[in-house]
Order: structure tokens, then C-alpha cells, then sequence
């Protein structure tokens, strides 16, 4: 989620919020796909009861997924008032959020770094850093992506365009994404043995490529792009965000938590201990954490012991000789010192206005892209929601995430 929205009150004001704040209120997984195809075409993939919708128009996004998809519940966080009203022309968006952005939900879709400094692609050259000027590029706002094959368990999707950062450097891009299912064999092979017979599960991975198709290489000195996966989740009042951290001294491997994005988070909403971040995902109170390359595994989750879901996330982690992107909003010192790992908790941006979702984020991005003229950069995102008993789902805590899910429940 982005750094500064709060600023999105005094030019709008409150009222165009109630636009975003409604969101997902469906009676679950097949009421919000009936609900999304009457507005936009979705591809539904699907294995045995488990199904995953993927909305086309929408640059290939993972709208919603379900481990039963006609009584089960939906685990993406859908905004029904923004794709019931459509993408808005420039004079219909003008003083309205969809001038900016059309906040569609959706559990997981493709987004390009930096959002902010000097090579940021949301902001034209000369502009300010501040959301008046901040807009999301068309081609990852309201552009569709290529659709390019379509299985019963795979969908690909292609996009070249050409964009322009903050410094004025121009990047002829081609994008490549392809979401596909997770069946029970391989989620097994990732939690390091077999489901229990009582698990019921979803999962998909998306392996998102981004290719130089320029006559140039893409230079550090004129900024890098990255690839920027984000997750729109439903929260509830006992969802608590977990991300496992390598241990050891902050003077070799930097801070454990980038907790600052919109001011410090408070310690009822974040516990650090030597190798563990807790964070609340109850969609209260607004707050981002981040994790840098030498502390992040590749992997952070959530628990929600009211529903007894467990949900992973787990990326490609591979060589960053350039770092990461950095995408604070403002002119950076270090334009490549940006996180790996990130999550939001979405609230009240102020006293008294309503949240935007409410909804909580699992992010994660690829390091920054330094392609030579035809080179690729791939980042793959696994995603997976376990449900069932408790005693069940401990193993898999345990295996992917380094704590019981007992340690998670107590922490808040």
C-alpha cells in the first residue's frame, strides 16, 4: 500500500471514501464471482473443489481463490462499488480516487517499482511528491493484459508498453504473467510432508517476467524498475500477519523491521523478537512493515484463529546485486535500499474518516532490474490458503513459518 494516502482526504474529502470502503460483501466464493462476472470477464481455474478466479481486464489479477467454490468462503478482498461503477474516463474520474486509482481488490495482482523518489513511474517528471500528483500508470491500473493461453489450471498473459520515470527515462517493457494452480501434491512438497486427511486447501503460483525490449540498457544511474506482487486480504479481529526474519546484529544485517511508513506502529499491532515479526491484520488501524534483503526468508504468512485459516505467501529470492527498489515518496539518498517483504494493515487514515477497505496486504517484489537490451528478470509468487483443525494446521505453521500457531494467537 502506498506511503502518503492520507493526503487523499483533503483533496477529495471524506465522502469519496464510502467509493472504496465497502468492499467484500459477498456470501462467499461463488456469490463474488457471480458478483464479478456480471462486470468483467473472469477466468475460473480450478482443481477439484478449489478454484481460483482471474480477472483479465484487470492485468491478469488474482481477484479471489477458495477451497470450495460453491459453499466456501473467498479469501480476496473484493471492492464491489469500484468494479460495479467500471473504469472511469479522464472527465468522469476527475476529483474522484479513480483519477488516481481504480482499487479493484483482488488477492494478488502485478504492480511495477518504484512507486516514489527520483525513478519513481507514479509520478511525472517535475511533479510532487504528494498524492495530487501521485497516479498509478494505466497499463497496471486499467489497461488489460494480453490473454495468451487459457487451461483448466493455467492462465498466461503477455503486455509490452513503455513507460516513463520521474529522471525521464523512457523503458520499452514487455510483460510476461502466468497464474497457475497448486494442486495437493505440490503444496505438500512445500510444507515438507503430507496434508492431513481434515486440510482443505487452495493455492496458486504467478511467475511474472519482465523483459528490456529497448536498444539500451536499463542503468542504476537512470533508475531500475521491479516487479511488485501485492495481495488484498479480508481481515478479521484475530488475523495476525506473520513474517519469520533472519537473526543477528542490525550493524551486519540492518534494522529487523521498516516500521515507519506511516509513523511508528504501535506495540500492540507489532511484536519483534529475535527471529519473528507479528503484525495485526485486523483492517483497524492503518500501519506498513517492511523486511530488507538480509533479513527476509522468501516467506510470511497470515493465521485467522476465528476461521481457522492458515495463508502463505512465498517468492523467488535470488542474487539483488543492485538491492531493491526503494519507493518512498520522496528524493532518496539510497534509491536501492527498499524492502523485499511488506505488509499493511488498512484503518482510518484519520480521526473520523472511514478506511479504505478495510483489508490487509502480503507484498512482495523482485530485486531491481538491471537488463541489458532482450534480458529477463522472472520473480514467482506461491500462494496458499490451509484450512482445518488446529493440531492440523500446527505442522505447517511450524514448516514454513518457524512458530506454532499457538505463539501467533498469544501474541496480540
Amino acid at each position: 500500500m502506498r506511503q502518503t494516502s492520507v493526503a487523499v482526504l483533503g483533496l477529495l474529502g471524506v465522502g469519496s471514501f464510502l467509493l472504496l470502503g465497502r468492499g467484500s460483501m459477498g456470501g462467499g466464493f461463488a456469490d463474488d464471482v457471480a458478483f464479478m462476472e456480471r462486470h468483467t470477464p473472469i477466468v475460473l481455474l480450478r482443481d477439484g473443489d478449489a478454484a481460483v478466479a482471474v480477472a483479465p481486464a484487470y492485468q491478469g489479477r488474482v481477484m479471489t481463490s477458495t477451497f470450495d467454490r460453491q459453499a466456501g468462503p473467498s479469501f480476496g478482498w473484493i471492492n464491489r462499488p469500484v468494479i460495479e461503477k467500471g473504469v472511469l474516463s479522464g472527465e468522469q474520474a476527475q476529483g474522484q480516487l479513480q483519477d488516481h486509482i481504480h482499487v479493484f481488490g483482488g488477492e494478488e495482482r502485478f504492480w511495477l517499482g518504484p512507486e516514489g523518489g527520483q525513478f519513481a513511474f507514479y509520478f511525472k517528471p517535475g511533479t510532487e511528491f504528494d498524492f495530487a500528483d501521485w497516479r498509478v500508470p494505466a497499463v497496471i491500473d486499467t489497461e488489460p493484459f494480453e490473454l495468451v493461453d487459457s487451461r483448466s489450471d493455467s492462465v498466461a498473459f503477455r503486455r509490452d508498453c513503455e513507460l516513463t520515470n520521474y529522471s525521464g527515462q523512457v523503458f520499452k517493457m514487455g510483460i510476461e504473467r502466468t497464474v497457475r494452480l497448486i494442486d495437493r501434491a505440490g503444496a505438500a512438497q512445500l510444507v515438507g510432508g503430507p496434508l492431513a486427511d481434515g486440510v482443505r486447501m487452495v493455492g496458486y503460483q504467478t511467475d511474472n517476467r519482465l523483459t528490456n525490449q529497448g536498444d539500451q540498457a536499463w542503468s542504476p544511474e537512470t533508475g531500475l524498475p521491479s516487479i511488485w506482487i501485492l495481495g488484498m486480504f479480508n481481515p478479521t479481529p484475530r488475523t495476525v500477519v506473520v513474517v519469520p526474519i533472519e537473526p543477528g546484529a542490525e550493524a551486519e544485517l540492518g534494522p529487523k523491521v521498516n516500521a515507519a511508513y506511516f509513523g511508528e506502529v504501535p506495540a500492540d499491532y507489532l511484536k519483534v523478537s529475535d527471529d519473528t515479526l507479528f503484525f495485526r491484520g485486523d483492517g483497524t488501524r492503518r500501519g506498513k512493515i517492511g523486511v530488507g534483503p538480509k533479513r527476509a526468508k522468501g516467506v510470511a504468512g497470515s493465521y485467522d484463529a476465528d476461521s481457522q485459516t492458515l495463508t502463505i505467501v512465498i517468492c523467488t529470492q535470488q542474487p539483488a546485486p543492485h538491492g531493491y527498489v526503494n519507493s518512498m515518496w520522496e528524493h532518496q539518498q539510497d534509491p536501492y535500499s527498499g524492502d523485499v517483504i511488506n505488509s499493511y494493515n488498512d484503518g482510518s487514515p484519520e480521526p473520523g474518516a472511514p478506511p479504505l477497505g478495510p483489508f490487509y496486504e502480503l507484498e512482495t517484489s523482485s530485486p531491481a532490474a538491471a537488463l541489458q537490451p532482450g534480458e529477463t528478470l522472472r520473480h514467482v509468487q506461491k500462494t496458499l490458503h490451509f484450512s482445518g483443525g488446529e493440531a492440523e494446521l500446527d505442522g505447517i505453521a511450524k514448516n514454513l513459518l518457524g512458530v506454532t500457531l499457538a505463539e501467533i494467537k498469544r501474541q496480540f
